[in-house]
């Protein structure tokens, strides 16, 4: 004879994101028929519910609650097509049953700083019990996920209601012996939520007795089954702080979901559990076909012989462990070995596509949302601009009109702090009239875009009211220069004027020339995007060639003011960007050109200025034909000289031929300055030595190999030796200097025949 069910509402404790949870949930709803169905989730939520059935609405989703006068504080529930919950309001739907939320409101939660869902936002001192861990130990299991397996997700909805019902009940026995040897877990606010879930239990029985349901996390059916008074449950919930709240919808991912992303009620493998959820039959077969068909994409050699043996072994080591089904260990194992030869490589991609997984689910479009999100929405579906859980990268091309917009989207958004893309090096080509962006959408950025909504109501005007602020606010110079480039990267014109106002300002205020100099390439490449975008510029070109000219003036007596090494490194990195940015505003003022051009000269030659840095005026001069060959060479031959301290003439040395700038080129084609350096190394004293050593290895260790080899060969024969090596490093081996026409002329005909086929 079946056991007769417990009287009083029935409570199902589930384990959230648990698919066999929600397989029993959806069991026991059908057999008991409740007339309403209370779940844990914030009561603020309730409005939203009739969303979760139209057809617009794809998990995973998370309803979303932040501060109304603070969006950033804000809290995510999420719901997985897997979950119980979800499960258990699309029944009620479907049923046309009352639903509600019965959770602690989120205006208490977020007024306190405690996040949504179980596991999350609690005291930090507080170390919270895991009850599965517990259970599985008691079972004899070492891992708790895999005694989870066993006992729910092996095992399905246990055939008619009453042993569904007595499942559910012998899992709330089990929870209630925990409590009682482990007590609360640690955590008071779970007493405040049990609380308030008892306070509208006993709404619901005032207004269907006892018919009702409520879906909660296992570890609280105890509580609310215990016999509590009223006034003990106001006690615990007096005097709670709160705060408006707003509440919506937003997509959620699997990846999103899981523990290792810092979900506080995360699971190990969503992917899987989704699986498991959906597969109705056969699921260890349709899975190991899943992942045959992920390796056949990355163009491995799968065939259906390796799914079948991978079942094989799957299932043998399940009996041989003692398991009802094969589970993810399991399987992973069995691909490892079938499928992967042995290879955590491709196993390390499974785990990430299919274990986890970048689903992203979607929400209709009547969700509530803040009126930026509105106009992010429609700019992103005329641009065609899908937001995606994966990386993916976006190629644009400037000279395009929609290209162009998409850029300017994602510059105005990365402006607002929303970071749906980053810029990334294009492998396509270096030119102005091209990016590349890296895009994925987390679920975070649902609330940027909800505290971004403070600036303004569209995309465009929040970015403008931003750009604005933070020149205002803004306390130096560099921080200004940045926020000009992001304006003409952003297309943002009506912002420019405040922006080069605050820039003027600072401009005329630093003395600093290190911090001038920093900020000068960031403005001339602000004009190169504002020509590439046809922005007018102009106003931050007359800012730009101010600042060149206060830092010609103020360099020289900068650079030879006693400078450590690391400062002198320092400047001679600004030097090279001055350099650079000067070569983009000398289009425009050819005498700018000239000026920088005597400050590097007076630079090369004064020697109160440290090496590092006269070696590398001397190198820019040469490089852009100011500077003689002839003259140089003196320049060397004075730093170089036994007269100049070995640590200075090494940091010279770095600064003329340092890698990266083609020192290794000059010196193979250059004999007199290789000498130079050859016959200084040579004299260096053994105790000074060791110090010049490590300047030296930066930079030669930087050339490529080939000028590496050669400059050896050069040292090796002497002077005179650089045509020879030259010659010999132009012909690779097995070739010979020279052309034999005749030898070539032979293969004439295969090659054709080649390109012809």
């Amino acid at each position: 004879m079946s056991p007769s069910p417990p009287r009083g509402p029935l409570l199902l404790g589930v384990r959230h994101h648990g698919p066999g949870s929600a397989r029993a949930v959806r069991a026991a709803l059908e057999a008991a028929r409740p007339e309403a169905v209370l779940i844990e989730g914030p009561p603020e939520g309730d409005a939203l519910l009739p969303l979760a059935a139209e057809k617009g609405m794809r998990p995973p989703v998370a309803l979303l609650a932040h501060a109304a006068d603070d969006p950033g504080r804000a809290a995510f529930w999420p719901l997985a097509g897997f979950s119980p919950e979800w499960v258990a309001i699309r029944w009620a739907q479907e049923h046309e049953v009352p639903v509600r939320f019965i959770d602690l409101p989120a205006a208490h939660s977020l007024a306190t700083g405690a996040d949504g869902p179980d596991g999350a936002g609690s005291e930090p001192d507080a170390v919270r019990l895991d009850p599965l861990a517990v259970l599985a130990e008691t079972a004899g299991y070492d891992d708790p996920e895999r005694w989870w397996e066993d006992v729910v997700e092996h095992r399905g909805a246990r055939g008619a209601g009453e042993d569904v019902l007595g499942a559910f009940e012998a899992l709330g026995e089990a929870m209630g012996a925990l409590r009682e040897a482990y007590g609360d877990g640690g955590h008071r606010r779970d007493l405040v939520r049990e609380a308030y879930m008892r306070q509208r239990m006993r709404a619901a029985r005032r207004e269907f007795g006892d018919a009702y349901a409520v879906v909660c996390g296992a570890w609280h059916v105890p509580a609310l089954r215990a016999k509590a008074t009223v006034a003990a449950d106001k006690a615990l919930l007096s005097g709670l702080p709160k705060v408006k709240v707003e509440t919506t919808w937003v997509p959620w991912t699997h990846r999103r979901l899981a523990r290792a992303g810092g979900y506080g009620a995360g699971i190990t493998s969503p992917g899987w559990y989704a699986h498991l959820f959906t597969a109705a039959d056969r699921p260890v077969e349709r899975w190991l076909t899943k992942v045959a068909g992920l390796l056949r994409e990355e163009d491995r050699q799968v065939s259906s012989a390796h799914v079948i043996e991978a079942v094989r072994l799957a299932e043998t080591l399940a009996a041989m462990r003692g398991r009802p089904l094969p589970g993810l260990t399991e399987t992973l194992e069995a691909v490892r070995a079938v499928m992967c030869d042995g290879s955590d490589i491709p196993l390390a991609l499974i785990e990430d596509r299919l274990v986890v997984g970048d689903v992203l689910g979607e929400v209709p479009d009547g969700a509530p949302v803040v009126p930026l999100q509105r106009d992010l929405t429609r700019a992103q579906r005329t641009l065609r601009l899908k937001a995606e859980a994966q990386d993916r990268e976006l190629e644009l091309d400037l000279r395009k009109d929609t290209d162009t917009a998409k850029s300017l989207l994602l510059h105005r958004l990365r402006l607002l702090g929303v970071g749906w893309g980053t810029p990334v090096a294009s492998r396509a080509g270096t030119g102005t009239f091209r990016e590349t962006w890296r895009l994925r959408w987390e679920p975070e950025l649902s609330v940027r875009i909800a505290e971004a909504g403070i600036w303004g109501t569209t995309v465009l005007g929040a970015a403008t009211a931003k750009a604005e602020a933070d020149a205002a606010a803004a306390e130096e110079l560099g921080e200004v220069t940045a926020l000009a480039e992001q304006c003409l990267l952003a297309g943002l014109a009506q912002a420019l004027p405040a922006v080069l106002r605050a820039l003027a300002d600072r401009a005329a205020l630093d003395t600093d020339v290190a911090r001038l100099a920093k900020a000068l390439p960031a403005l001339a490449r602000s004009l190169r995007y504002g020509d590439v975008r046809g922005t007018d510029a102009t106003a931050l070109g007359a800012v730009a060639a101010g600042l060149a000219e206060r830092i010609c003036v103020a360099l020289p007596s900068a650079c030879a003011a006693g400078l450590d090494a690391d400062a002198a490194a320092e400047l001679r990195g600004h030097v090279d960007g001055v350099h650079g940015a000067i070569g983009l505003l000398a289009d425009a003022d050819e005498g700018l050109r000239d000026r920088w051009s005597a400050v590097l000269a007076v630079l090369a030659d004064r020697d109160t200025v440290p090496g590092v840095i006269r070696g590398r005026a001397a190198r820019l001069l040469l490089d852009d034909g100011r500077l003689p060959a002839e003259e140089t060479a003196r320049l060397m031959g004075l730093a170089l000289s036994p007269a100049s301290s070995p640590v200075d003439a090494a940091g010279w040395i770095e600064g003329f031929a340092g890698g990266g700038s083609g020192g290794g080129t000059l010196l193979v084609h250059d004999d007199r300055l290789l000498g130079l350096i050859d016959t200084w190394l040579v004299g260096v004293p053994e105790r000074a030595f060791t110090d010049v050593l490590p300047l030296l290895r930066r930079t030669f260790g930087a050339y490529e190999p080939g000028v590496k080899r050669t400059l050896g060969e050069l040292v090796r024969r002497g002077p005179g030796g650089a045509a020879a090596a030259a010659s010999a490093s132009a012909a690779p081996e097995g070739f010979a200097p020279e052309l034999d026409q005749e030898r070539a002329d032979a293969v004439v005909g295969l090659v054709r025949m080649l390109l012809a086929g």
